[in-house]
């Protein structure tokens, strides 16, 4: 029986499972020194079939602080998927070379098809198309954690694309899991939150609106997001939303003092550079504590200790 744990999507562990998790970050970051050679010897599959920065830098820093190595691919031509092998047959050929692969895909399902079919390596989910991007969510969970010490009791305003933003969908189902969590989801009409993600709410869990300014003095955290390029069809549409909403200094007047500004990045446009000076502007730490996040997640799924 195949007893291997995957990270597919934010349901894959429990709230008690994510809380282990952060703590082991949390020591992690305060004692870096002890998990220095805690995956010597174990290799990281970093297979990337869509371009990544953060997501990709950091797991691989994350591997090679803890002592691990790292092989792969950036670009899918690269990698005989560009020969026409089929996703299933690639991954059952690195899993006789590593002990644990992170994938990024532009299609919707594919880590979880090519799960299915390992018997020796997890695999993480890295972002599938518009679908998940879990391990942003555990980034995004920890920066929360960090500078709102709790998950209940908060508003959140996601912001942007809610149609094709893989993170928001994820943050939002992860979200959702805790007590007296409303959302406001703010975006045009044209990339509005599907309703699959909708359905998984209650009404009263969350309200709809395109107007940011109204609604930014109510909220506890504003994640942003950028309007994908790559998720559109036509040139036009994207060239009519791209700039429908930016964050700019005179928006975060109206805003609580202790409010928290989050993008999973990169940003565009959508964050004048004007907030960055912001106290409240977050996202750049966000990056780091996907370092750490990622650390303790490769440690759970590989089942090390330190020593």
């Amino acid at each position: 029986m195949n007893n291997i744990r995957h990270f597919i999507e934010p349901g894959d562990f429990t709230i008690e499972e994510y809380d282990e998790i952060f703590r082991l970050a949390d020591d992690i970051i305060q004692t870096p020194e002890k998990y220095l050679d805690v995956c010597k010897g174990k290799l990281l599959a970093s297979l990337f079939f869509e371009p990544s920065t953060r997501t990709r830098f950091s797991f691989e820093s994350a591997m090679l602080r803890l002592g691990g190595q790292v092989v792969g691919f950036s670009d899918p031509s690269g990698s005989s998927a560009a020969k026409g092998e089929t996703l299933v047959d690639t991954v059952r050929t690195v899993e006789n070379y590593a002990d644990i692969a992170v994938m990024r895909h532009p299609k919707e399902g594919a880590p979880k098809l090519a799960s299915k079919s390992m018997t020796t390596m997890p695999i993480i989910n890295a972002g599938d198309g518009g679908h998940l991007h879990p391990t942003q969510t555990l980034t995004d969970l920890l920066t929360i954690r960090h500078y709102k010490n709790r998950f209940d009791d908060l508003v959140i305003g996601v912001c942007g694309d809610l149609k094709f933003g893989r993170t928001i969908h994820s943050l939002v189902r992860a979200m959702s899991r805790y007590e007296n969590v409303k959302f406001l989801f703010i975006s045009p009409q044209e990339l509005k939150m599907p309703d699959y993600i909708k359905d998984q709410l209650d009404k009263s869990q969350y309200t709809e609106t395109s107007d940011l300014q109204s609604v930014i003095g109510e909220l506890d955290i504003l994640y942003m997001s950028r309007v994908q390029r790559e998720r559109f069809v036509s040139e036009e549409e994207y060239l009519k939303l791209k700039d429908f909403f930016i964050l700019d200094n005179y928006k975060m007047k109206s805003a609580k003092q202790d409010m928290i500004v989050m993008h999973p990045l990169p940003r565009i446009n959508e964050i004048a550079t004007e907030v960055d000076k912001d106290e409240r502007a977050v996202y750049f730490q966000q990056t780091k504590f996907g370092m750490y996040v990622r650390m303790a997640l490769i440690m759970t799924l590989l089942e090390v200790e330190v020593q």
